[in-house]
C-alpha cells in the first residue's frame, strides 16, 4: 500500500476510528484522540504488509482496538454511575455531551464488553466481524455482548430510579 492509499483509505473511516474509540474511551475525547493517533501511527507502520481484500476499516479498528487494550490499565473501569459522574465532574469533563449517560454506563463494563456492545451497536459490526477484530470466538462475543447488555441495563436502570427520587 503506498502512502498516497493509505491517506486516502484514512480519511474514508477517520471520522468511524474516532467514533469508535470515543465510545469505548467512554466519552473521553482527548484520550480517543491520543488512541486514535497512536493506532494511525501503528497502522501506517504496518501498511506494508496490509494485503488490501476490501477490509481496510476491520483492519484499522483492530489495530484500534488492540491500542485500547494496550492502554487499557490507564483507563479506569468504573464501579456504577455514581462513580463514573464523580469521577467526570473531578476531572473537568464536558458535562453537556450529548451521550454523557451512555458514556457513563459503558465505563461501568469491563473492556471486552465494552468493546463489544460498541463495535455491535454503535458501530454496526456483526458478531462474526467482532470475533476477527477481537481475535475470539463468535460465542465468546455472543456472551460479552449479552453481559454487557445486562450489565447496562442493570445501570441504567438504578440511574433512572435515582433520577426520580
Amino acid at each position: 500500500m503506498t502512502r498516497e492509499e493509505f491517506i486516502a483509505q484514512v480519511e474514508r473511516e477517520q471520522e468511524a476510528l474516532r467514533g469508535f474509540l470515543l465510545a469505548l474511551c467512554c466519552g473521553k475525547k482527548d484520550d480517543a484522540d491520543d488512541l486514535a493517533q497512536d493506532a494511525l501511527v501503528k497502522a501506517y507502520l504496518s501498511s506494508a504488509g496490509y494485503q488490501d481484500m476490501g477490509r481496510f476499516r476491520s483492519w484499522l479498528f483492530k489495530i484500534a482496538y488492540n491500542t485500547f487494550l494496550n492502554h487499557k490499565a490507564s483507563m479506569r473501569t468504573m464501579a456504577s454511575i455514581e462513580a463514573a459522574r464523580a469521577f467526570v465532574s473531578n476531572n473537568a469533563a464536558d458535562s453537556s455531551f450529548e451521550h454523557q449517560d451512555l458514556y457513563l454506563a459503558l465505563s461501568t463494563l469491563p473492556p471486552k464488553e465494552r468493546s463489544a456492545i460498541t463495535l455491535f451497536y454503535l458501530s454496526g459490526y456483526s458478531i462474526k466481524e467482532i470475533a476477527v477484530i477481537t481475535e475470539t470466538s463468535e460465542d465468546a462475543v455472543k456472551k460479552q455482548l449479552s453481559r454487557g447488555r445486562d450489565h447496562l441495563r442493570e445501570e441504567l436502570v438504578k440511574c433512572k430510579v435515582k433520577s426520580e427520587e
